[in-house]
């Protein structure tokens, strides 16, 4: 009779990951995902309707990191350095009219720029050998979102 009460009589039991860890699966691509918020009001020039004029949003931004190698830990990189990066993106943001803050002073602060303007600042200081900011989604609302990837 077996020990395990699930194998049948004769049946080989084959160890599964949780065995042998260096039986997990490799090349593969890791993608890590975290999310920040800030609250800024804003109004698109050029706008033909109700956001032509002043209103706010609370603006969830998702960043993406992307990458194939492990450290020794086994991380591609810690969430905490990629939130503590958007985070001090998000606050130059933060509770400010975001028609008067670079570069959305020269540009309209649509959700569009909004995503590649994190993209463009977190990618100048994450990106590594091991690993690269792939997208950041900027949403406006519940409903409503724009991803930027390269």
């Amino acid at each position: 009779m077996s020990e395990n009460p699930t194998q049948q009589a004769g049946e080989t039991r084959r160890p599964g990951p949780d065995h042998n860890p260096a039986s997990l699966p490799s090349g593969g691509r890791y993608t890590l995902t975290t999310e920040v918020e800030f609250a800024a009001a804003h109004r698109l020039n050029g706008y033909d309707g109700n956001c032509a004029r002043l209103h706010g949003h609370n603006w969830r931004v998702v960043i993406e990191v992307t990458g194939q190698t492990l450290d020794d830990i086994g991380m591609v990189v810690d969430f905490k350095t990629i939130r503590a990066r958007a985070r001090e993106i998000a606050k130059r943001l933060d509770h400010a009219y975001l028609n008067e803050v670079p570069p959305f002073d020269a540009i309209n602060p649509t959700a569009e720029h909004i995503a590649a303007y994190f993209h463009q600042a977190l990618a100048a200081d994450m990106h590594s050998d091991r690993y690269q900011v792939s997208a950041v989604t900027v949403w406006e609302n519940a409903r409503s979102a724009v991803t930027f990837r390269l």
